[in-house]
């Protein structure tokens, strides 16, 4: 891990300050520090250790998401000691679907500290939770599994999960719509196509039609992103028959 410090001390010499920054917002100081770098680490840097693997944060991003889902599945479990398999497996999927983890490494603010070679504003949303997941990940290599604990409850479970409003959260429009469609025999149909609009990133827009009547549309940068949010316009159109 010498060879990562190298690379990093060579571009800055401000390990001490990202030391510093480590541990106000681990609420602990991290003995190996190469793994934060890498956790911060984008892969077109294209950085290669000695045995020619790649050093970025993806793998650490792999571990992170096994350990805050371990983590919270085990507090669901205490917590809910009447909740069958299916019900906790709903409810850790709302605690760490791809929305929540990018709103809370968005909070952190970590791409402030993330290190590659394309601008961030050309980042989509995804950038703040796979930095959050790979924090993680280098948090339980740094300290392991009880510190990684503690920054989850710190981060995610005290601020964030109350069993009571979770149950009423929606995780995915878009399923929520279908299966009411379906169960009401309700023909609907997603048109998707390329928005020509000015934006610097590609976009698509969806038409969204039940019966052959056109109820929603929205555009986002990928079709799946803009089926939700049409999805999700769709389901307050119909939110009274829905919730009945």
């Amino acid at each position: 891990m010498s060879f990562i410090r190298k690379i990093f001390n060579s571009q800055s010499d401000k390990d001490g300050e990202f030391a510093i920054y480590l541990t106000q917002l681990l609420g602990f100081k991290p003995k190996k520090i190469d793994q934060y770098h890498i956790a911060f680490t984008h892969r077109s840097l294209n950085l290669k250790n000695e045995e020619g693997n790649a050093v970025n944060y993806e793998r650490l991003e792999f571990l992170g998401d096994a350990m805050l889902s371990s983590v919270i599945a085990h507090h669901l479990f205490i917590e809910v000691p009447e909740g069958d398999e299916g019900y906790l497996t709903k409810m850790r999927s709302k605690i760490v679907s791809r929305e929540h983890l990018n709103e809370l490494g968005k909070k952190l603010d970590l791409i402030q500290h993330l290190k590659s070679n394309i601008p961030t504003t050309q980042f989509g949303v995804n950038i703040h939770g796979n930095l959050f997941e790979a924090l993680i990940g280098a948090i339980y290599l740094d300290r392991g599994y009880r510190y990684c604990e503690k920054f989850i409850y710190k981060t995610v479970i005290l601020p964030y999960v109350d069993i009571e409003k979770l149950e009423g959260k929606v995780i995915s429009y878009k399923s929520l719509f279908i299966e009411w469609c379906q169960k009401e025999k309700k023909a609907f149909n997603y048109e998707v196509y390329d928005d020509t609009g000015n934006d610097d990133l590609r976009h698509f827009a969806v038409k969204l039609s039940v019966n052959d009547k056109i109820i929603s549309k929205a555009r986002a940068t990928s079709k799946k992103k803009a089926e939700e949010k049409a999805s999700k316009r769709a389901y307050f159109v119909f939110q009274t028959q829905i919730q009945s």
